[in-house]
């Protein structure tokens, strides 16, 4: 009977801590950064928080297909004799390979970027406007803690960004899967 019991109770504990695969949505919130601006030493260091709407599709353990929206957010900064604010988003679709460990994942992601970065310098009787966007190979990774169809997410993205020194993003996020 204790080895039925202890048989039934491991296989319990095995199927809680397995992520779920199937399709998935998620959001989080967390921090973005897209550094010198057109030469000009302005970054867009988001004060406001940025997020992420997260959709998958996880047909195995081991690998998902994955869309995120993400909104880096805007700034507004004075430099003497003028302004300059920017705001960033983008559209992302990725493959993501997993290691699935007992309530744990480790994940890497690569695939395309399309982004978009608006915004405007003015000072001094002038004006400088831009709207620049443009596709990008992609990567990130990070990691997650299962909870059966819920899983918490730690996660860095990454891409170009013409004229810039490039975009990252650190985020934390709510995953929900769908059995």
């Amino acid at each position: 009977m204790r080895k039925i019991l202890l048989a039934a109770a491991l296989g319990l504990i095995a199927t809680a801590a397995h992520a779920a695969d199937g399709l998935y949505v998620g959001a989080g919130v967390g921090k973005s950064n897209l550094d010198n601006l057109f030469g000009s030493g302005f970054s867009l260091a988001s004060n406001n928080a940025s997020w992420k709407a997260i959709v998958g599709f996880r047909p195995i353990d081991w690998f998902a297909v994955e869309a995120n929206y993400m909104d880096f957010g805007s700034d507004r900064r004075n430099f003497g004799l003028g302004t300059a604010s920017a705001n960033a988003k983008a559209f992302g679709a990725y493959g993501v390979a997993f290691l699935p460990i007992p309530f744990f994942d480790v994940f890497a992601k690569a695939g395309l970027t399309r982004w978009q970065l608006d915004g405007n310098m003015a000072g001094g009787g002038q004006i400088f406007a831009f709207n620049d966007h443009g596709t990008e190979f992609a990567y990130g990774g990070g990691s997650q803690v299962n909870f059966g169809a819920f899983a918490a997410r730690f996660e860095y993205d990454a891409f170009g960004v013409r004229h810039t020194d490039g975009l990252s993003m650190y985020t934390v996020a709510a995953i929900w899967t769908f059995l």
